[in-house]
């Protein structure tokens, strides 16, 4: 996978089967300094196809496309380390979305966001971080996670291996702190959180935030509420 880190320019692959949606994206994106287009893709298969070949930052893929689903596009992305997903969905509660975390996705943004939003959340998943907006992650995860056939706990995590504390920085991952938050509630620097968040991940072999909230549920750490 490619890695960012924060500097040079961001590559891009846009995947929706919407050409007016797909092509105003690449045309937003590809207007920004730190950003290029390197192909659009108008299903699933040829967003894997054009991430095999171009080997992107970031891929911004639509949930819902034909031939091969964005969540099938986003699994394979994950599996062979291709590039970063950024889902796309029309509706906060998609019930897609959810599969989409557990598929690998680094996090995802309503199609009607503003136009800053979507390049800074490009940035975002670039840079290796997850996009998880809080209070909609938080309803979402919580919506999907109570469901009988949500397929929780199907091949659980061991936390045991994380000490008080990082238990309790995955607790707070989970209810969607963000790090400035976490380090204010536990009374501790900002890059002290940074440094906990990358020892959980390192331990639970997870690639970013959306997996370790995943995992905080997926374990029985965080349950939702009403279950």
């Amino acid at each position: 996978m490619t890695s960012n880190g924060g500097a040079g320019v961001i590559r891009v692959i846009v995947a929706d089967d919407q050409d007016m949606v797909r092509e105003g994206f690449a045309a937003l994106l590809g207007a920004q300094a730190d950003i290029e287009v390197a192909g659009q893709a108008a299903n699933g298969i040829d967003a894997v196809a054009g991430a095999r070949e171009h080997r992107p930052d970031v891929v911004l893929m639509d949930v819902r496309m034909p031939r091969m689903d964005g969540i099938e596009a986003t699994r394979m992305i994950a599996a062979e380390g291709l590039a970063r997903v950024l889902m796309l969905t029309t509706f906060d509660l998609d019930e897609y979305v959810y599969e989409a975390l557990r598929a690998g996705a680094s996090g995802f943004l309503l199609k009607d966001a503003p136009a800053a939003s979507l390049v800074e959340a490009v940035r975002i998943v670039a840079a290796g971080d997850a996009l998880l907006a809080p209070s909609v992650t938080r309803r979402l995860i919580e919506d999907f996670a109570r469901r009988p056939d949500s397929g929780l706990g199907a091949k659980p995590l061991s936390l045991s291996g994380l000490t008080a504390r990082e238990t309790e920085v995955l607790v707070l991952i989970a209810h969607g702190l963000s790090n400035q938050e976490m380090a204010a509630r536990l009374a501790v620097a900002e890059q002290t959180v940074k440094t906990h968040i990358g020892r959980i991940l390192a331990k639970l072999g997870l690639r970013d935030r959306a997996q370790a909230v995943i995992a905080a549920y997926e374990t029985g750490l965080v349950v939702p509420r009403g279950s």
